[in-house]
């Protein structure tokens, strides 16, 4: 087969004809000039092959600036509870981050409203705290609580799409106002944590996360370990 070359119909030289007229300019420079060269082939004839300088610049990657806002507080129904002369006490990063795991456990669910059994999912999804860890030692997961849920609240809509941040319900909001009352009563400095967050969720006996508590096997026993846990002096959620 014959083979057909591709050859410049510039004549060859030692130095580039546009050598001296750059003179070691910068490479990248927008005012950089490089002439078009002229390729010839029998099956392409005669074909232009323009080179500009933007073309030779190195391929920069878009930044943007991303602005972050941390918060160590839950919502609250009542924050005229704290003293205004007095420090009002903070929420754990495990327990923030649980509640956010919840917000975001409601809407894969679609539910509506994030309730205290999406609380007790987030509780389970964060998975380092001392309260996931009590619960899956004895024999809650996070399946068997989204089984159990769906079983009270009903199938979701899947052509539902909930908002970012599902509104809390009555009962979800009374759980982290009594975990934050709690802590006010036990005179610590230290922060509100998961455990107190998940004995929040059993003080609501008629609400979802209670009854799926009770039917996995949460009792009053259990409940009472955690609560001496959290209430010895200088606790602090690993």
């Amino acid at each position: 087969m014959a083979s057909h070359t591709l050859f410049s119909s510039a004549t060859t030289s030692t130095r580039c004809s546009h050598h001296d007229s750059i003179k070691k300019s910068d490479p990248f420079s927008p005012n950089l000039q490089i002439t078009t060269h002229k390729l010839q082939s029998q099956w392409l004839g005669i074909t232009k092959f323009p080179l500009h300088s933007f073309n030779l610049r190195p391929c920069l990657p878009k930044t943007r600036t991303i602005a972050a806002t941390v918060t160590f507080s839950l919502p609250t129904a009542n924050p005229e509870r704290v003293n205004p002369t007095d420090k009002a006490p903070k929420w754990s990063l495990k327990g923030i981050k649980s509640f956010a795991m919840g917000e975001l456990e409601a809407r894969k669910l679609k539910f509506s409203t994030t309730g205290t059994e999406a609380i007790l999912m987030g509780i389970l999804v964060e998975g380092t705290n001392r309260a996931s860890k009590l619960l899956r030692a004895n024999g809650f997961t996070l399946v068997k609580v989204r089984e159990e849920a769906i079983k009270l609240i009903g199938k979701p809509d899947y052509f539902f799409f909930s908002p970012e941040h599902p509104p809390l319900t009555e009962a979800a909001q009374k759980a982290l106002d009594w975990a934050v009352d709690q802590k006010l009563k036990s005179g610590d400095d230290g922060e509100i944590t998961t455990s107190h967050l998940l004995l929040g969720v059993w003080s609501e006996k008629e609400a979802a996360g209670y009854k799926i508590m009770a039917t996995l096997g949460f009792n009053d026993q259990l409940a009472h370990q955690l609560q001496s846990l959290i209430s010895k002096p200088g606790f602090v959620e690993d």
